[in-house]
């Protein structure tokens, strides 16, 4: 599953889902008849069909079946929503898919292993990849993924050159 956004809320009183996608073009979330949604226990996925939604500003709207009132839809409020990664169009030469570089591993120019990608997060100007280091998993190390630092990005050799130091 790839994560595309999250529920944000609830939209009017009739059932609908407020969406923040995480996507560039919210609008992209609309080719999909169906989502999936995990609580934040991440715990298990579940199929909703949508039956109508919109891009309404920066969010969209939807309305999935069997969603009949505004309780019902707030309580999915934080709900993460994925599509599988195989109903997703290919990237494009030049484009890659933020969820591809999860479990690659990155190297800085000194051929040193920094760690794997074990998540990749937005903030705001750009996204970061979350590395969990070589040398103790438990530490997260951020690294902007930025054309300044990002050297190349090889998914069939699983590995990330970056112009990041270990101390950083």
């Amino acid at each position: 599953m790839v994560v595309v956004g999250h529920v944000s809320g609830a939209y009017g009183v009739a059932g609908w889902l407020k969406i923040e996608p995480y996507t560039e073009a919210p609008d992209a979330l609309l080719a999909f008849a169906q989502w999936w949604l995990r609580d934040a226990k991440r715990t298990q996925w579940r199929c909703v069909q949508v039956s109508a939604a919109r891009v309404h500003g920066s969010s969209v709207i939807a309305q999935v079946d069997g969603m009949q009132d505004r309780d019902a839809a707030l309580a999915l409020k934080g709900f993460e929503l994925a599509v599988p990664r195989g109903a997703l169009p290919p990237a494009s030469a030049d484009e890659i898919y933020l969820a591809d570089l999860v479990g690659l591993t990155v190297v800085n120019r000194e051929g040193r292993v920094l760690g794997r990608v074990s998540g990749v997060t937005e903030h705001g100007a750009h996204p970061l990849l979350q590395v969990a280091r070589a040398s103790d998993a438990a530490v997260q190390q951020l690294i902007p993924y930025v054309p300044a630092v990002i050297d190349a990005v090889d998914l069939e050799a699983r590995r990330i050159e970056v112009d990041w130091g270990e101390d950083y």
